[in-house]
């Protein structure tokens, strides 16, 4: 299979065709219950929702790249420059006392929304990308020497592999890669033969991006204690989702983007225990990171978390995070769970009804939001772009994971992932649309491109 970008005028995302009829927005009542009241008592707390292309309601099917925000988080990021934007733990005055009141009321919410047993085990980061290269260059490089492995599951996505097999190509360290089944899951057994004596991290998704399984995380962190091996979480896909406690999960570290989770863009976290945080150098130096420099004495370091976010941090997105994780958790996870399980359900039942069209995995076994399929015969990006003409927002390519599709031995797949606010009548419109649709330039021209 070819991994070329292909040439400039070659657009993946194809430009709207001529007489596409328009449609009216869909009802947000849908038509399934479970999925119904949910969504339609929150659609218009997310104002781009109201936003149409060319005429054409927007259908935003694509919430595991990234979500909506409601307009509580986006008053919350207005609030805070507009009453308390100053720079944070350096200013002897009392704006900037208010702005540093914020973040740490910020961090205390993901604490909380977390289960996290101090404050001080909250790290904010650019995201989880962010969180675990600072982890990978930190933690892996005291760990992890000539000769030793690092385990990490065949679904993973680049940002959970990468880092690692970089901090393995560099420190001569082999990189062991559990299997995944015919069915796109990680059996526990597997994972357990993969931890052997030279063993020393272990790198999980808690739910996977490309086919929404959720893997059996506590067994698995449990049994990788019980060999001695720290494991890192990659929750980017669990936390808009489901309640996590990673008190209750035994997680060393665990990882997740806001952008995720309704909040802003550019601020992640990274949970670790406190007593493995304690053991971090620093990922970068700069200010706020040290308790004074002298050319003559060494540099005295502060205690994390400050000595893991070097310089000003985005504590507008703190704080946008922080209105995230209230705004899901007024929802209620009885609500967002009944919701995801209404609208996963309803859109498997839905597409195995349509000919040539296949759902990858067994979603509706633990719904997680994301169904994914294949149209036999069409190339994934002629299938996202006529679903695009329809004004369905969807990702379409191998969604930084190609080694999994490789495993799975796919081209690609085309990700249905549902936010708190879609319906299953936005699910009734990708169905109307499937029906439709042709082999187009991507199926008769690059047959065996892919580059997303």
């Amino acid at each position: 299979m070819t991994h070329v970008r292909p040439p400039a005028e070659r657009s993946p995302r194809p430009l709207p065709c001529e007489g596409t009829p328009a449609r009216a927005a869909p009802d947000p009542a849908g038509s399934g219950r479970g999925a119904a009241g949910l969504a339609a008592s929150i659609r218009d707390d997310f104002p781009i929702l109201r936003a149409s292309f060319d005429g054409t309601p927007l259908v935003y099917l694509d919430n595991a790249a990234t979500t909506q925000k409601p307009r509580a988080v986006l008053e919350a990021i207005v609030d805070h420059y507009s009453t308390a934007n100053g720079n944070i733990g350096r200013g002897f005055y009392t704006l900037s006392h208010v702005a540093t009141d914020r973040y740490e009321e910020a961090r205390a919410s993901v604490q909380r929304a977390l289960g996290a047993e101090h404050p001080d085990e909250v790290v904010f980061t650019g995201g989880t990308t962010g969180a675990i290269n600072l982890l990978a260059d930190t933690f892996g490089r005291r760990l992890v020497g000539a000769g030793d492995e690092v385990a990490v599951c065949g679904m993973e996505h680049n940002s959970n592999l990468l880092p690692w097999r970089r901090l393995c190509e560099e420190a001569g360290a082999r990189l062991v890669v559990v299997p995944v089944n015919d069915r796109g899951r990680v059996g526990l057994a597997d994972f357990t033969a993969a931890l052997g004596p030279r063993t020393r991290l272990a790198a999980v998704a808690h739910v996977s991006n490309v086919l929404g399984t959720v893997n059996p995380v506590r067994e698995m962190i449990s049994t990788a204690h019980r060999a001695g091996v720290p494991v890192v979480v990659d929750g980017a896909q669990a936390v808009p989702h489901r309640p996590v406690d990673v008190r209750e999960l035994g997680a060393d570290f665990y990882c997740f983007s806001a952008h995720k989770v309704y909040g802003p863009t550019g601020v992640g976290v990274l949970y670790g225990r406190r007593d493995l945080l304690a053991e971090l150098p620093p990922y970068q130096v700069g200010g706020g990171t040290v308790k004074g420099v002298a050319h003559d004495r060494p540099v005295s370091y502060v205690p994390v978390p400050a000595r893991l976010e070097a310089g000003t941090p985005d504590v507008a997105g703190a704080v946008g995070l922080a209105a995230a994780l209230r705004y899901v958790g007024d929802l209620g996870w009885d609500a967002v769970q009944e919701h995801d399980a209404a609208l996963v359900q309803y859109a498997v039942g839905t597409l195995r009804e349509i000919p040539r069209v296949r759902v990858v995995g067994s979603p509706e076994e633990t719904p997680s939001g994301i169904v994914s399929l294949v149209v036999e015969g069409i190339h994934p990006y002629d299938v996202g772009g006529h679903l695009d003409r329809h004004g369905v927002a969807v990702r379409s390519g191998v969604h930084c994971a190609s080694t999994f599709l490789d495993d799975l031995g796919l081209l690609g797949t085309v990700r249905l992932s549902f936010g708190v606010y879609n319906t299953t009548a936005e699910l009734d419109l990708v169905a109307e649309a499937l029906r439709t649709v042709r082999p187009g330039v991507w199926t008769h021209e690059h047959p065996n491109t892919r580059f997303l």
